[in-house]
């Protein structure tokens, strides 16, 4: 099958490891990537949690990207309603100034976090509030749509046009400005029929965040049914996100597994979160029976086990869908003893699937 791949990097965080040796380790992840073929690798924001390093995007890929030739480097996503327009499309304008037209703008509506860490990235501790003209408290995520089209038309040629009083207006630009044919592709991710009905009305493409939601094919009809063409093309653009796991042999696939179904378990009912447990013995001391099972329930549509069996489920996706790329959250966890600063089941699990699809 003619598929694409592309790699979802949440930059993990294991016991023993500091934040240097996490980017090192995700150095090496898109590194691989890019000479793999790989299509696109994406970062995402997520705040205030121990077993996850990447937390902006932005400069993330500014440091990451070096070295890379081909692959397209984007968010996945950059959570809107923690920044101002303005500040997201001046950092993806510099970042298309430096990696030409391989910019991916991926953007997200959640807040990536817990609400107190969300009330902290919006300003929104003890008495701060962001208020309008007539001092009502002004919520971000109600603002979304408009925020979506204010960091588009930002970082295009024309600008934003921003109405003053007595009919004038002023005209805002992303700095540096953008040169036509390599201002960053946008994509709106989403978890419900809200993203897919933006994406759909903005005409812009999308993806569904299949790795930790259910109700992709809801998602994906609301968008292919409700699309209107535009500037960012005359049909549907869409992918899908899955969690991966491939391994030589089923049996170390499963082993490595356990230790991001440990973290998921936990953020899902509430337990103590940290880094991320080693595979084997160390995180099997520690998850409980209850753990296990529910685990066990969120990982059911995570692609686990050998390549040849890991193709095929990946294949069933992908048609399942009706897509010709699904982007990779790599999640095989480390064995004791491995180096800090590189992740091999991650590895391992890119290397196994290029030869399946981008032999």
């Amino acid at each position: 099958m003619d598929m694409k791949l592309s790699i979802l990097d949440l930059v993990p965080a294991r016991v023993g490891q500091s934040t240097a040796d996490s980017f090192a380790a995700s150095k090496q992840i898109v590194q691989t990537a890019d000479s793999l073929g790989f299509t696109r690798y994406w970062v995402a924001e997520h705040h205030n949690m121990p077993s996850i390093a990447s937390t902006m995007p932005g400069p993330e890929l500014m440091y990451l990207g070096q070295g890379t030739e081909q692959i397209r480097l984007g968010s996945g996503g950059v959570m809107l309603p923690n920044h101002a327009p303005l500040a997201v499309a001046e950092l993806f304008a510099l970042l298309s100034a430096v990696y030409g037209d391989r910019i991916d703008l991926g953007i997200g509506r959640a807040p990536g976090t817990d609400p107190i860490t969300s009330a902290a990235m919006r300003g929104h501790l003890g008495e701060g509030r962001m208020v309008d003209r007539e001092g009502r408290t002004v919520d971000p995520v109600e603002q979304f749509p408009q925020h979506v089209i204010d960091t588009l038309s930002l970082m295009t040629p024309e600008g934003l046009r921003v109405p003053l009083h007595g009919g004038r207006e002023h005209v805002l630009h992303a700095t540096p400005a953008a040169v036509p044919g390599t201002q960053p592709l946008p994509w709106l991710l989403g978890s419900s029929g809200y993203s897919a009905r933006l994406a759909a009305e903005l005409g812009m493409p999308y993806v569904f965040a299949n790795h930790f939601a259910a109700g992709a094919t809801t998602g994906m009809k609301i968008y292919r049914d409700n699309f209107t063409p535009g500037a960012y093309g005359e049909e549907p653009r869409t992918f899908v996100t899955v969690n991966a796991v491939v391994s030589p042999t089923d049996e170390e696939a499963q082993l490595r597994s356990e230790p991001f179904l440990l973290q998921m378990a936990r953020l899902r009912t509430g337990g103590q979160m940290g880094p991320l447990r080693l595979a084997g013995e160390d995180v099997r001391s520690v998850m409980t029976d209850q753990e296990r099972m529910v685990g066990e329930e969120l990982s059911q549509n995570w692609i686990v086990g050998d390549a040849r069996a890991a193709a095929g489920q990946l294949e069933e996706l992908a048609a399942r869908f009706e897509v010709d790329e699904i982007m990779i959250q790599p999640v095989a966890g480390a064995m004791d003893g491995e180096d800090l600063r590189e992740d091999f089941g991650r590895i391992q699990t890119l290397e196994l699937l290029a030869a399946e699809f981008l032999r």
